[in-house]
């Protein structure tokens, strides 16, 4: 299973924290809250049922044959409360009984006939309420059941607040999460960027140390390992550079006595002949890599863009092939590319000496422009590039397998190198894929091209 990423944990975390906080304090204050407001309620309900049991005493007490139900029908309880009065083993309450009897629990009612005042939450109807019994003289007991339903309302109500802030808190805290991951992750992408230019081949990008002073040491290692690579590049590029600048003289000496030798071979013998006509292929081969090393020690040169008629392009370097220039598909449009002629003209040179030696011939060079983007694609009709071989295709001295089973290949290993160097230099990308219907196709994409 794929480990989410660093600023999905730092998102995450934070929600997480601010949700389980705010459900805590969410819960202490509704708990707090709750029991303030229920022992404030039965304060109430008490004083309330012990003023109404006085009124019923002395309405009792006032008369020898008193009308019961016309003396709690003397108390003002309202609509949440209602009087039952227990007299001589027979209930009596101020309306119709709704059920208000049947609520009284059995504990509370031997308490209350054992003299003993008591409260007592219950449910009647479904509904949460307060029984609160007050023993009277004679052994009768006045009870007040008072509804809760107000009260539960307002817990209600309550619950669904702190419920909103609990989430409205999460959400808060996942922003603030995304704002502390972008903060604290900023340097970090500040250093990717650097080092994606650097990969890109702008060897001069650095890192400045005062923009972020908590990481100077990571800036300075950073910019030190940056200074040393550029150093060793430079190093081996003047060392390729000078190398191949060396070998140009003898090599051009020995090209002259080869091609002497070459104008002779008639006058020679058979295997003298085919000696020479080896050493004259290996020179020649010889002087390519050189050159290639050489056009590879100047890749830090940037591209100079002019615009150019790529179709016409396309078509003299196919002619300088001895290539049919029919191959070539223009894109839509006359419009000229911003391109560096030299180097694109290499490019598709490269391109087409490859799909000669391995791929059987191009087929095809097609042109394109996506937005500011300029497309090259060359097919051949070859066996293709291998799935191995594709990540490695465009590095240094690499050939493929079908270029291993050629015998007679005389390439260097450098012109596809030399194909990424040129898109590198216009900040583009050079890609190998399956050509449909077999075959192999190369695409090259110059970002910048529109004037």
């Amino acid at each position: 299973m794929r480990r989410a990423g660093l600023r999905v944990r730092v998102i995450a975390g934070f929600a997480a924290g601010a949700l389980a906080l705010s459900a805590t304090m969410a819960l202490v204050s509704f708990q707090v809250v709750r029991q303030s407001l229920l022992d404030e309620r039965e304060r109430t309900a008490v004083r309330a049922a012990y003023y109404d049991a006085a009124i019923v005493r002395s309405g009792l007490s006032n008369q020898n044959t008193p009308d019961v139900g016309a003396v709690l029908r003397t108390l003002d309880t309202g609509e949440n409360r209602r009087a039952v009065l227990q007299r001589g083993g027979h209930w009596y309450v101020r309306q119709s009984d709704t059920g208000d009897t049947a609520a009284i629990p059995v504990p509370l009612r031997r308490a209350a006939a054992a003299g003993t005042p008591s409260v007592q939450r219950v449910r009647t109807d479904g509904r949460a309420a307060l029984v609160v019994a007050v023993p009277l003289a004679g052994g009768d007991v006045f009870y007040e059941v008072d509804s809760l339903r107000e009260l539960e309302h307002t817990l209600s109500v309550l619950t669904g607040v702190l419920t909103a802030v609990a989430v409205s808190t999460a959400a808060l805290g996942a922003l603030l999460g995304w704002y502390a991951s972008r903060y604290v992750l900023r340097p970090l992408t500040r250093v990717a960027d650097a080092a994606q230019q650097i990969a890109d081949g702008a060897s001069r990008s650095r890192l400045d140390p005062a923009t972020e002073p908590d990481l100077a040491r990571l800036t300075s290692s950073f910019n030190h390992m940056v200074d040393e690579l550029s150093a060793r590049l430079e190093r081996d590029r003047r060392f390729a550079a000078d190398v191949s600048h060396e070998l140009r003289s003898p090599l051009q000496t020995l090209a002259a006595a080869a091609s002497v030798l070459h104008r002779r071979r008639d006058q020679l013998d058979e295997r003298t002949a085919t000696a020479a006509g080896l050493v004259s292929d290996e020179i020649e081969r010889f002087q390519q890599l050189v050159n290639d090393l050489l056009e590879l020690s100047r890749g830090d040169r940037p591209a100079t863009r002019t615009p150019v008629d790529m179709p016409e392009l396309a078509r003299q370097v196919c002619r300088g092939r001895q290539i049919s220039a029919d191959i070539v598909v223009p894109a839509a449009g006359s419009a000229p590319w911003r391109v560096d002629r030299g180097r694109v003209g290499q490019l598709l040179g490269n391109l087409l000496d490859n799909a000669q030696a391995y791929g059987g011939g191009a087929v095809a060079v097609r042109l394109a422009m996506e937005g500011d983007v300029g497309r090259i694609e060359v097919d051949d009709e070859g066996p293709g590039v291998s799935p191995d071989d594709k990540p490695v295709i465009f590095d240094r001295f690499v050939r493929g397998r079908s270029a291993g089973a050629r015998a007679d290949s005389a390439g260097t290993g450098l012109g596809l190198a030399l194909v990424a160097q040129h898109a590198g230099a216009h900040g583009g990308t050079a890609t190998v894929l399956d050509r449909p219907g077999g075959g192999a196709r190369f695409r090259v994409d110059l970002p910048g091209c529109t004037p």
